[in-house]
């Protein structure tokens, strides 16, 4: 009679931490913990998945402004010239992306358009602060969310827009190509 293979090291101290996160967790419980299914998920997967669900829960909501030190405090838009709003622009971007937030859908907007709504919108903005390395916030400056004309004008591609309008019944705006075409850092999805 042939007997189960014995786990390894690795996989006892996988399941060890699975239940750890388990634990820890279930005072938090919710459907997405369910939706875990550990069949199609190898379990050092599925450890990474409940890790990200645990820091999700356990991160402050900072204003983005806070998740620098010292705070990152912006002179006003009003306060520079073009020259120094554009010097003072990308080296705020650079620092965002360093956190982890990465700006999208900004071609459309001009420089000091683009640093208003930093200095205005983003670094006030009250949001959860993840220290995974691959984790991204990505702040859609077109508000696609609110109001997809922005996105559907500048941004949105042939077959987005065509769905677009099956789906709203609405007329589409003209395509049209970005005015302010700038070179952002990129990140995942």
């Amino acid at each position: 009679m042939p007997f189960p293979e014995s786990p390894n090291a690795e996989q006892v101290e996988h399941l060890l931490r699975n239940a750890q996160l388990r634990d820890e967790l279930e005072p938090l419980f919710d459907e997405s913990i369910g939706s875990v299914n550990v069949e199609r998920m190898t379990l050092r997967h599925e450890n990474e998945f409940l890790e990200s669900m645990l820091e999700w829960e356990r991160a402050p909501m900072l204003p983005i402004r806070e998740w620098f030190t010292p705070p990152l405090e912006l002179p006003s838009p009003d306060a520079l010239t073009d020259h120094e709003l554009k010097a003072e622009l990308f080296s705020v971007v650079g620092k965002l992306f360093d956190q982890r937030v990465v700006l999208d859908f900004t071609d459309h907007l001009s420089d000091r358009q683009l640093y208003a709504l930093i200095y205005r919108d983003i670094l006030p903005s009250f949001e959860k602060k993840l220290d995974r390395r691959e984790s991204y916030l990505h702040w859609d400056c077109a508000n696609t969310g609110g109001d997809p004309e922005m996105w559907l004008r500048y941004y949105a591609s042939d077959e987005e827009r065509e769905l677009w309008a099956a789906e709203s019944d609405e007329e589409l705006p003209p395509m049209e190509d970005p005015p302010f075409s700038r070179r952002l850092p990129k990140a995942p999805l």
